[in-house]
């Protein structure tokens, strides 16, 4: 299994910040931009990848109360990840993102994922802050 984790601050309070990470309609706006989201009967979504030109049948669960969402593949237990929100004050939150590739053979390259996750969080602090 290979685990891959990264954190930053944004300068927003905690459920705006989750708000917008979890707004499906734009998930887009923060996500790689390979990766693409059709909800379907919730929880179920569809994700298309570009560079594979493949769909993904996935689950994407969040927890408002929690400021928690989670997401995964839907037929196997290949891949899996979450992102949690936690307010610092009432002006700034710190986002942590963390994917689990199960299938070490399937899992992408460190440098690959680590690179990934900085721009999507850089996205979605620019997605808050406008």
């Amino acid at each position: 299994m290979s685990e891959f984790e990264r954190s930053r601050r944004i300068a927003a309070p905690a459920e705006q910040v989750f708000e917008s990470a979890c707004d499906i309609d734009e998930l887009g706006d923060w996500l790689p931009r390979d990766l693409h989201v059709r909800p379907e009967e919730p929880p179920a979504v569809m994700v298309h990848e570009d560079a594979g030109g493949r769909d993904e049948r996935a689950l994407l669960r969040t927890e408002r109360d929690r400021l928690r969402m989670e997401w995964g593949t839907r037929d196997d237990d290949r891949y899996a990840g979450w992102l949690q929100v936690a307010g610092i004050d009432d002006a700034s939150s710190d986002v942590t993102v963390h994917l689990s590739f199960l299938d070490e053979e399937l899992a992408p390259s460190a440098d690959f994922v680590d690179g990934a996750l900085d721009e999507s969080l850089e996205r979605l602090a620019h997605r808050v802050n406008g």
